[in-house]
């Protein structure tokens, strides 16, 4: 499917980006894809390939996908709304809401054992939670250490929040254990978002899902966003693949009937747990582009959206994450080098590759990818069924965003 309509994109760029993403279907290691390019009102859409790994159904432009941590700068604008409106502030302490997180003990060694711990400096502020900076998160520096451990076992269901428990006894069981950091101290990843998604519940008196549809989704249009995709949505669902990653055979995580997305979770948590489709991506990233109006109507304040886009972190808060991203260029293939943090997304704080400074947007392990980038008002989304096991997906998204911008034309 190719639909025409460029503006500043050439032609012979499009139709270049086009033959590298048939190229990676035609390879055998991507069964279907995605890709939505939108630049000056305009927009370019491609769905190649099929549903299913063993099956004919082809690829379409509304097909729905689980968005895995590119849920996380979608969901941070719930928090944002709350910030706008004053019912948060950035410095607040956190315990009214959150009392299961008062009083925290922190780890006087972070890979050290559980009981050895000092009294925290200070409490956790909504900031650390916008920031990643809470004390807590899946961190790839720590594995094997009895935090990691524990947090992995008890607090993290990234992509599995059919099995995650209801809100309250999520946060009482993170709430057993000791911060691995001082709050504020240092940048850790997914946890937090979770977090907010119980505070922005608490805080609105409604369910976090709930918030998100009548104050982002539905202004918005995005109506194939949420939590679960109803029964009578369900076929525009592939499964999710997993590839074993010695043989790179398709290995079904997450089938599309009967699975993890086909009913409500018990938690509704922001790290990871929204499906989706391109065109309701397009729609949220573009009123980011749009400093926060969609239409005639304002969805979040411009400085929301600046707050958002631009670099929250101190080097020092970061230094773990960019050492991180630049020594694991075999898992990563160059994603997470972008240098900087908002609320809740990457930012480009260097020209690393073909993306300039200013680009912000965030991947999914299950093979997602959603950036926008202002100085050049485009936004690109791409979407595939296959998670992060193996280097396929990465390749793709990688020569994806090189092939989206070497096909701008002005």
């Amino acid at each position: 499917m190719m639909e025409h309509n460029n503006s500043g994109f050439s032609k012979a760029g499009l139709g270049r980006m086009r033959d590298v993403l048939a190229g990676h279907v035609e390879s055998g290691k991507i069964p279907g894809v995605v890709a939505l390019v939108s630049r000056g009102g305009q927009t370019h859409v491609e769905a190649i390939g099929t549903m299913r790994a063993d099956g004919d159904a082809a690829m379409r432009r509304d097909t729905i996908f689980r968005m895995a941590s590119t849920s996380k700068p979608v969901t941070m604008a719930a928090a944002m709304i709350l910030l706008d409106e004053c019912r948060l502030r950035l410095d607040d302490p956190v315990d009214p809401w959150l009392p299961e997180l008062a009083d925290r003990q922190v780890l006087r060694r972070a890979d050290g054992p559980l009981e050895d711990t000092v009294p925290a400096q200070r409490p956790i502020t909504v900031r650390d939670l916008l920031t990643s900076t809470f004390g807590l998160g899946v961190d790839l520096t720590l594995m094997g250490s009895p935090i990691m451990d524990a947090v992995l076992d008890r607090a993290n269901y990234s992509g599995e929040a059919a099995l995650a428990p209801e809100p309250d006894k999520w946060m009482s069981r993170l709430g057993e254990l000791p911060l691995s950091y001082q709050p504020g101290e240092r940048w850790q990843y997914e946890l937090s978002h979770d977090v907010l998604a119980v505070l922005v519940a608490r805080v609105s008196g409604q369910p976090f899902g709930t918030f998100l549809r009548e104050r982002i989704f539905e202004p918005l249009g995005m109506t194939d966003t949420g939590f679960h995709v109803p029964a009578g949505k369900i076929d525009r669902l592939p499964p999710s693949y997993a590839p074993d990653p010695q043989t790179g055979e398709f290995i079904v995580w997450d089938e599309a009937a009967g699975g993890r997305y086909s009913q409500p979770p018990a938690f509704q948590h922001g790290g990871g747990g929204l499906v989706s489709t391109a065109d309701d991506y397009h729609a949220y990233f573009q009123m980011l582009l749009n400093h926060g109006m969609h239409g005639t109507e304002r969805i979040l304040s411009r400085p929301a959206v600046e707050l958002m886009t631009t670099n929250r972190l101190t080097p020092e808060q970061n230094a773990a994450r960019n050492a991180l991203a630049k020594n694991n260029v075999h898992v990563s293939f160059g994603q997470g080098q972008q240098g900087g943090w908002g609320f809740g997304m990457a930012m480009r704080t260097y020209r690393g590759d073909y993306a300039p400074i200013g680009q912000f947007g965030w991947d999914g392990g299950t093979g997602t990818s959603a950036y926008a980038d202002p100085s050049n008002q485009l936004t690109g989304i791409l979407l595939t069924q296959v998670g992060l096991s193996t280097p396929d997906p990465a390749w793709l998204i990688h020569d994806f965003w090189t092939t989206l911008y070497q096909a701008l034309d002005a």
